[in-house]
């Protein structure tokens, strides 16, 4: 039996995380510092999830579907899932997804986070998309 629990802590806590992003540019009582943190926080949050997600995926594939030979590394899992009729949303956006963990955890720069946040929403609807197609569990 799979256990989603991680994956699926990681994601509500990128959604709550995220919301306060959204929302922290309208509370004049934060500074600037204050709204950089929140988005660090979650672009880390976002990491974490990813990382949950494509190691949850992997395991789908191999115990959920009988898939012998499952790759180590995201990009040709999330191809995988894309074969085999997984993946809601287009494989390029789950490669875009590959890319922008890559970039926020390797080479940090202002202009590589705001294309992660400014990406996060729909990460968040793709994820809450392959936990329910792999859990069966409706998202709360």
């Amino acid at each position: 039996m799979i256990d989603y629990s991680k994956f699926k802590k990681s994601l509500k806590n990128l959604v709550l995380q995220h919301e306060n992003y959204q929302g922290a540019k309208y509370r004049d009582n934060l500074s600037d510092l204050d709204k950089e943190g929140i988005g660090e926080s979650c672009i880390q949050r976002f990491e974490v999830c990813y990382d949950c997600l494509w190691k949850v995926l992997k395991r789908y594939l191999i115990e959920g579907l009988g898939i012998p030979e499952v790759p180590n590394s995201p990009k040709p899992i999330f191809k995988l899932a894309n074969e085999n009729k997984l993946l809601m949303s287009s494989i390029e956006n789950w490669l875009s997804y590959a890319d922008m963990r890559v970039d926020t955890s390797h080479d940090y720069d202002q202009i590589k986070a705001d294309n992660c946040l400014t990406q996060i929403s729909d990460f968040i609807a793709d994820a809450i998309d392959i936990f329910q197609t792999m859990s069966g569990e409706q998202w709360e």
